[in-house]
């Protein structure tokens, strides 16, 4: 019987890891056809009437600047989870460990702010970020970190409790300030949340097309925002090139991930968890 069971969630898990890496292959596949074949032939392997190579990346490349798109989605990626991975902790960390009336709403604000849907302040948001000359790729960071707290406080604080308060004393006492305290004991400890939350972090920032493109536009293109310019009048679409830049766009996100997947299961059970 337990042999069964065992059969059946793994085929099950194939099964449903076969549903999500289905439409990446077939992006994937897709980029190597003539862009006339990838309606017609959707699912079909490329073969010597259908394959062009390479031609759909250098078409895409060309036509969508994709290599500046790229930097400055880097800049804004890496600068934006690094300040919302630094902050949100310290920030969980505050209101984990002084209990207070403040600190208690505090927590509540952020957990609130996880069910505001965007659409309700993006255009508030919009006018603010013009008023405030924020519509750069700096100022942008600082509205994916307001926007990124909520989780990722919410995350840190479950793990931060799970934290024995014994090593904080043993810090104080060998002459650690609280600073200290935070960046040389607890700061390690919260290593597995930490990239679990960059790992969430990175993936919405990177794909994001509708934040960016209401506050920067066109005068910093991200990579979601330059391929979306492969669309030509009339509702033309130059399929295979788009496909080709999807690929691009989707392989730093796959290798970030497959270097620190290995922590993910374990920060979000303990931050969801513990406490």
């Amino acid at each position: 019987m337990k042999k069964i069971s065992f059969l059946f969630k793994y085929s099950f898990l194939i099964i449903l890891s076969a549903l999500f890496i289905f439409p990446v292959a077939m992006v994937f596949i897709n980029s190597f056809k003539s862009r006339f074949y990838i309606n017609s032939e959707p699912f079909k392997i490329p073969f010597s009437d259908t394959f062009v190579g390479i031609e759909n990346y250098v078409s895409g490349l060309e036509s969508t600047g994709f290599f500046d798109a790229f930097l400055w989605s880097l800049f804004i990626t890496v600068l934006s989870v690094a300040s919302i991975v630094l902050f949100t902790a310290m920030t969980a960390y505050y209101i984990t460990r002084i209990k207070n009336k403040f600190t208690s709403t505090l927590y509540y604000a952020f957990v609130f702010s996880m069910i505001v849907p965007f659409q309700m302040v993006m255009f508030t948001m919009s006018k603010i970020t013009n008023t405030l000359g924020l519509d750069n790729p700096l100022g942008i960071t600082l509205i994916y970190l307001g926007f990124g707290a909520g989780l990722s406080v919410f995350i840190f604080s479950g793990f931060i409790k799970g934290i024995p308060k014994s090593l904080e004393e043993a810090a104080t006492i060998d002459g650690c300030s609280p600073v200290q305290t935070f960046f040389l004991v607890v700061f390690p400890i919260l290593k597995p949340t930490a990239i679990t939350v960059a790992i969430l972090n990175t993936m919405w920032i990177w794909n994001d097309y509708l934040l960016p493109y209401l506050t920067i536009g066109n005068d910093y293109k991200t990579i979601p925002i330059a391929i979306q310019y492969l669309k030509g009048g009339y509702g033309s679409v130059d399929m295979g090139a788009l496909m080709a830049m999807l690929t691009l766009a989707v392989i730093p996100v796959i290798i970030f991930y497959l270097i620190c997947q290995k922590y993910i299961i374990q920060g979000v059970t303990a931050g969801a968890v513990k406490g």
